[in-house]
């Protein structure tokens, strides 16, 4: 027994001093992160194949991800692996990497899953994939997988998204608020944001990936839009290397169209653009004015008549380069524009409220002219170690040339003498050019603070030089010798400067994630006239903003969000400038160079609950505004002049819902509804206004056999309500139907919208103690037509874009249909 007790330890003391004397087998590391290429959620229980490279077939190790699609493996020697991982319906990803003496711990980030394509011979799986994903901070409403992407146009597609109105005559609001600012992939343009019914009307849907509705911007965030701000996304690609091309074109009753897009990847090098191009031609419109002057006893009406002829061009070019795995270099280059033709005919009389005449005459213009926004910017990102530690620099550079020249021309005048020299009938011509240079420099630091917290923290400064000069000669009635006249003219420089400091804190833990920030705007600027009656005047502006939300996940499937953030509205040279504008005689408009930031306060709550059968978003939002950018009018000597002033007070209470319900595999079901109670009150002016304002939007799709596609959408509203007066309730209609064939390649579609009646009617009132004003307008929403699309190649690769870049949504944008702050 003893014998075998000692070879018994005989036999242990070798086996540990070979252990000991045995060199050891270096240990590699490889870990990453897979998320959906969609939803950017966490893909759990993928598989793990790791192979080496020079035997692809025969696995050294499989695994899974994790719940939270977290992976970490450990491999024994050095040498370059294929990493393959796969799941149930998506598409397989695969990654290389090499490990080294030198290198034993390799971390590939964060890498995308997409959904697959490939369908399995004999099945044929179906599902909905889910159109709106829910934020903290914002909701993303999936563009790109709602098939009426492929008829309908930018606007259009708005009407469904949440948080987001688009009235009859497609003026959009967001957050009830028409104070908004427009990204497009995370880049703002001021066109955009001045002009969204005109941009926004020419761009296909199409193009667009998904819109973002950012509720609560936090700190880092310019500090402009009562209303929010709205993110395009234009449509990308991932995986790992390839090219695509589609080219698309159109042909409707108002005009036609055409696009290409294309992505090309070759090593480390990403370049990807898209160009579109439309031409329009709206059928005739028709106006109507009545105006009664209880001051000066008189009643004035106007009937217009209006062509308007139009092309829109958008371009994008963006490219990426990878330095190494921690840097990036990302560029873009883009363009928005388009020119214009238009021509009006309108008869113009006043008389007394006994019925006798004072005067009439009819006025005829024409005009034409061109618009753009060119921009370019360049974006360096740096990484760390650590993980979500980041560091950009940016530069953006953006130039927004316009031009016009119109005539207006008067005849059949009669016209008493003690208004000839109100009135002023002279045939005009005006001639005007404007630009806007801007330059922005700016940088953003974010790092972790332990395993839940992240501070985030940067600094912008913007250098922005407005020119304009508009020229008007006059020219006596029936006659074209015209004479330059520089008291009507108005030639001025603006110099704008804008400096901003953020700081911003959150956390995340379990179920919990909250942010807060604070934000600082310093602004000044100076208006010289060099020709024209303006007076030169300078304006400093200092803001502090601050911002907080809060939001707890409620199972797997809902949320709950509870948001502060204070938000403000520069006026712009638009609103500022004190240019009359008296191309219309009997209604003048100019700006005030009195005017203040407009600061509002909001609080929201939102619930949201995402299943696979059916998806439901309710939010409830209370706004205060104490001194609001009003436009306001009024009459001076019978004639009515338009202005702005900040005399508003405002509070308004509201809820928006969006419910969509996958009733089979192949019908959806949805609506997007608001409704709010607003309080308008201008005590300096004596003016007050409420009412409750109500809109929904719904419809169905439905997939036949074939793979044909149908759309049903009906939208309509209560008249709204402004602080002088209201508008007039509407309702739309539209179907849609569209099939893909080749593999998807090729898709045909056709839609008809409001194919019943080709004039549609609406009317405004605004109204005072010493007059009220009815509007009347007829307009064609007839609108039918075809579109074809067709894909060439196939692309795995996508433009990386750096996290953090410029953007410039600092200032209220004019450009409205109701006019004033005179012409640029």
């Amino acid at each position: 027994m003893k014998n075998k007790t000692f070879l018994l330890l005989l036999i242990l003391l070798v086996s540990s001093v070979s252990r000991a004397q045995a060199p050891k087998n270096p240990l590699f590391i490889v870990k990453g992160l897979l998320l959906d290429s969609i939803t950017k959620e966490a893909e759990p229980y993928a598989t793990l194949k790791i192979a080496k490279k020079n035997s692809p077939q025969k696995a050294v190790k499989m695994a899974v991800t994790d719940l939270n699609g977290k992976f970490s493996e450990k491999l024994s020697e050095p040498s370059t692996y294929i990493l393959t991982i796969s799941s149930v319906g998506k598409a397989t990803v695969q990654k290389e990497f090499t490990f080294t003496e030198e290198s034993k711990t390799i971390d590939l980030g964060t890498l995308f899953v997409s959904d697959a394509t490939n369908e399995l011979k004999g099945i044929e799986v179906v599902a909905q994939k889910p159109l709106v994903k829910v934020d903290i901070d914002k909701i993303e409403y999936n563009i790109q997988d709602d098939p009426d992407s492929k008829t309908n146009t930018v606007i259009e597609m708005l009407r469904k998204v949440p948080l987001v109105t688009v009235d009859g005559e497609d003026n959009i609001q967001v957050n009830g608020s028409s104070n908004f600012k427009i990204h497009v992939n995370g880049k703002p343009n001021t066109m955009m944001s001045s002009n969204p019914k005109e941009v926004l009307k020419s761009m296909p849907a199409n193009s667009i990936k998904y819109i973002e509705v950012i509720t609560n911007p936090g700190a880092k965030y310019d500090a402009e839009g009562v209303g929010g701000i709205l993110n395009i996304v234009t449509i990308d690609n991932r995986g790992v290397e390839g090219y695509t091309v589609t080219l698309s074109g159109s042909a409707r009753n108002t005009g036609v169209g055409g696009s290409v897009y294309g992505t090309v990847k070759k090593n480390k090098l990403t370049v990807t653009g898209n160009y579109n191009y439309s031409l329009n031609n709206s059928p005739k419109n028709y106006n109507s004015v009545l105006r009664e002057d209880y001051t000066g006893k008189t009643r004035l009406t106007t009937d217009n008549t209006n062509d308007y002829d139009g092309s829109f061009q958008y371009s994008n070019l963006e490219a990426s380069y990878e330095i190494d795995t921690l840097r990036l270099l990302s560029m873009s280059f883009g363009l928005y524009g388009g020119g214009n033709d238009t021509k009006g005919d309108g008869f113009t009389q006043m008389t007394t409220d006994a019925g006798l005449p004072v005067y009439k005459y009819v006025a005829r213009n024409k005009s034409d002219g061109s618009w753009y926004s060119i921009r370019g910017n360049i974006d360096y990102q740096r990484m760390f170690s650590v993980k979500d530690r980041m560091l950009t620099f940016s530069y953006k550079i953006n130039t927004e040339p316009e031009s016009s020249d119109s005539y207006a021309y008067y005849s059949d005048m009669e016209i008493p003498d003690e208004w000839k020299q109100r009135l002023a009938l002279e045939n005009r011509r005006s001639d005007g050019e404007t630009n806007t240079t801007e330059h922005t420099f700016q940088t953003d630091y974010t790092t972790p603070l332990g395993k839940i917290h992240t501070l985030e923290t940067g600094a912008k400064y913007i250098i922005r030089n407005n020119v304009s000069e508009n020229n008007v000669s006059l020219a006596q009635s029936g006659t074209d010798n015209y004479t330059y006249n520089e008291k009507k003219s108005s030639h001025y420089e603006h110099l704008n400067n804008i400096l901003a400091l953020y700081g911003g804190y959150s956390f995340k833990y379990k179920t919990l994630s909250a942010k807060a920030g604070l934000r600082y705007e310093y602004t000044s600027q100076e208006v010289n006239y060099l020709v024209g009656t303006g007076s030169d005047f300078n304006s400093y502006l200092s803001d502090w903003v601050p911002s907080a939300s809060m939001g707890l996940k409620i199972g797997q499937t809902q949320n709950l969000s509870l948001g502060y953030n204070m938000r403000i509205w520069r006026p712009s040279i638009y609103f500022l400038n004190p240019y009359v504008d008296d191309s219309n005689p009997s209604a003048i408009s100019y700006g005030n160079s009195e005017l203040k930031s407009e600061k509002s306060h909001a609080f929201n709550l939102s619930y949201s609950n995402f299943t696979a059968k059916l998806s439901v978003n309710l939010s409830l939002r209370h706004s205060f505004n104490n001194n609001s950018i009003e436009n306001y009018s009024f009459i001076k000597d019978g004639i009515l002049n338009s202005t702005y002033a900040n005399i508003g007070k405002s509070r308004t209470t509201g809820m928006s819902a969006y419910i969509n319900w996958n009733a089979s595999p192949k019908t959806r079901i949805y609506v997007n509804a608001s409704g709010n109670y607003s309080d308008y009150r201008s005590p300096s002016q004596n003016l007050k206004n409420n009412g409750w304002y109500a809109f929904a939007y719904g419809g169905a799709q439905h997939t036949f056999p074939l793979d044909i596609r149908l759309s049903l959408n009906l939208m309509g509203s209560t008249p709204y309500i402004s602080i002088q007066g209201r508008g007039s309730s509407y309702y739309d209609y539209g179907l849609s139907l569209n099939r893909s064939f080749i593999d998807k390649r090729l898709t045909l579609s056709a839609f008809a919208y409001n194919f019943l009646k080709r004039y549609t009617d609406y009317s405004n009132s605004i109204s005072s103690a010493s007059f009220l004003q009815n509007t009347n307008s007829s307009y064609s929403r007839m609108r039918y037509g075809f579109s074809v699309s067709y894909r060439i190649g196939e692309l795995k690769a996508s433009v990386k874009k750096a996290a953090r870049t410029i953007n410039n949504d600092d200032v209220k944008g004019g450009g409205s249909s109701e006019g004033g702050g005179g012409e640029n």
